[in-house]
């Protein structure tokens, strides 16, 4: 059976390949750490994917930002429907429609059993933490991919109560495995509750999920900053307030015009070392982002870091930044105590409560993101597209399943 996927193939490409249907061993390719190779998984399934979404995250791969081997299969946001069930797995069972974190996670370790499932002991031998598709990170294959093995199963999956539902709301549902727990993770890092007002750096995907569950917790104010005009207007089109970063260097001076003070009480990084710095001519600064939101938080105040910090960036602009060593004002976090949190965001401590605001209603995270469905022979045009900054959360939809069920319930409607 054929299994076409998205491939990082040079910096700037991605193309579509056939990879071969997976079975439940981790086998020898592109990224596998020689110390996974061979690992059986009968505690894992087979995923038939519904729907996987490009991550910003897999944007700096495809930069060539990271130390990624050609041939990587991408992909670590995978919604899938069960059809090969482990020996091993009791509880999961084939047609079930599931959510997969993309921290890939044992449940036995003593890190998984404190829900710090985005560092697993035992998944990768390089590092606690894994995720599938992604650089150093045991050499999980990825999900952009018409089928997909997850280890685990019992443990990680997130099984919707209802089918017919899951696919009625799957272009909200899809945003589980990463965008929207990373967006609430942010924003709960960063302390977000009734009545604050909370800074959001960024206004891509991962930024407009932070600051929507920033509204979703009580926020009074939530003001987005970005160089993308674009992406501004999509954060005001759910009620944020924005600031163009290209067009004012002096982020207290706009936040004070909208507050009446210069500063907030919580801030969340959504961007990270691929920063710029702000100002018409300026080009990049990894800190910025770090620096700026320390200036604007009151004393006291927490910072939410979901944005991606990494320990090898080949396309840094100096030596230290090339093994993440950034100019960060540490001091100035020290004065005013800081509280700050940082590293992958433990999607299992999220996961369910947010189904249950996107089943119920209440999360309109679909909405939040511009969330736009293309096939699976579309991703690399998608790629370009996001990397030239269209505000859209590209959805991958491999098998077609989601844009038929489309046009069956509009023919039905018309009908």
């Amino acid at each position: 059976m054929s299994n076409k996927a998205v491939i990082y193939s040079k910096p700037g490409e991605v193309e579509v390949k056939d990879i071969g249907y997976p079975d439940l061993v981790l086998r020898d390719g592109p990224g596998v750490n020689p110390l996974n190779v061979g690992r059986k998984c009968n505690h894992g399934v087979i995923l038939k994917v519904i729907t996987t979404n490009i991550c910003g995250s897999d944007q700096h791969m495809v930069r060539g930002r990271t130390t990624a081997p050609s041939g990587l299969v991408l992909g670590h946001e995978i919604t899938g429907e069960v059809v090969e069930v482990g020996s091993d797995v009791e509880f999961i069972k084939k047609g079930d429609i599931v959510s997969v974190p993309f921290n890939i996670a044992c449940g036995r370790c003593v890190n998984c059993r404190q829900q710090d499932t985005h560092i697993c002991l035992n998944v990768n031998p390089d590092r606690p933490g894994s995720a599938y598709g992604y650089v150093d990170m045991g050499g999980w294959v990825g999900g952009q991919s018409e089928y997909v093995m997850v280890p685990y199963a019992d443990f990680q999956l997130l099984k919707f109560p209802d089918r017919e539902q899951a696919l009625d709301k799957i272009m909200d549902l899809t945003m589980l495995s990463d965008i929207f727990p990373t967006g609430y993770h942010g924003a709960v890092s960063a302390g977000v509750k009734m009545g604050s007002t909370v800074y959001v750096a960024g206004a891509g995907p991962v930024g407009l999920a932070a600051a929507h569950s920033a509204q979703l917790l009580g926020a009074a104010v939530v003001i987005v900053g970005d160089l993308n005009e674009e992406r501004l207007a999509q954060a005001r089109s759910f009620g944020c307030e924005t600031v163009n970063l290209r067009e004012h260097d002096n982020l207290g001076e706009q936040i004070a015009e909208i507050l009446g003070v210069p500063e907030v009480d919580c801030a969340i990084d959504a961007v990270g070392f691929e920063a710029s710095g702000h100002g018409q001519n300026a080009g990049e600064a990894p800190a910025t982002v770090l620096n700026s939101i320390m200036e604007v938080t009151k004393a006291g105040g927490r910072l939410g870091i979901p944005g991606l910090y990494v320990t090898g960036d080949p396309g840094a602009v100096d030596k230290d930044a090339k093994e993440g060593t950034l100019k960060i004002r540490f001091g100035l976090g020290f004065a005013k105590a800081h509280h700050f949190v940082t590293g992958q965001t433990p999607v299992m401590r999220y996961n369910r409560d947010l189904m249950r605001a996107i089943l119920s209603g209440r999360a309109q995270i679909a909405k939040a993101v511009n969330a736009t469905l293309i096939s699976i022979d579309e991703a690399p045009d998608g790629y370009k597209k996001f990397d030239g900054g269209a505000s859209r959360k590209y959805v991958i939809d491999p098998h077609g399943m989601v844009r038929d069920r489309a046009q069956f319930t509009a023919s039905a409607t018309v009908n």
